[in-house]
């Protein structure tokens, strides 16, 4: 999987997410800073990959649209956690919603939970 991180996670969450995989891109990197959530959203689709962000404003987007791509990681209460911390707990649920995000989901994932919402929402 191609992960694209949003502005609203540091982008030493990449380090966690690249793998013999998976790669990962910040957004400062590749799109750059300031850039408005439609346009996030479409460069991922156009390019095939994966959003993960902070900001839930992405599962409304897609709601609205009714897309089917590009699947979004949110993670929620995740930012009172070191860095470290985030990349482990993300890294270590990658097994349980690959599929889901192959296929087009929204996943939210907090210290104690996982979410799938498969993508469209109708």
């Amino acid at each position: 999987m191609r992960f694209l991180v949003d502005e609203s996670l540091s982008p030493t969450l990449c380090e966690y997410l690249a793998s013999d995989l998976d790669t990962a891109n910040h957004i400062r990197d590749t799109i750059g800073t300031g850039a408005p959530d439609a346009t996030i959203l479409d460069a991922a689709e156009k390019s095939g990959q994966i959003v993960l962000t902070a900001d839930t404003d992405f599962g409304t987007l897609l709601a609205r649209s009714e897309r089917s791509r590009p699947s979004v990681v949110l993670v929620r209460d995740l930012l009172r956690l070191s860095v470290t911390e985030q990349g482990l707990l993300i890294q270590a649920n990658l097994g349980q919603i690959r599929g889901a995000l192959e296929a087009g989901a929204i996943v939210v994932i907090t210290p104690d939970d996982i979410r799938v919402r498969p993508l469209p929402i109708l």
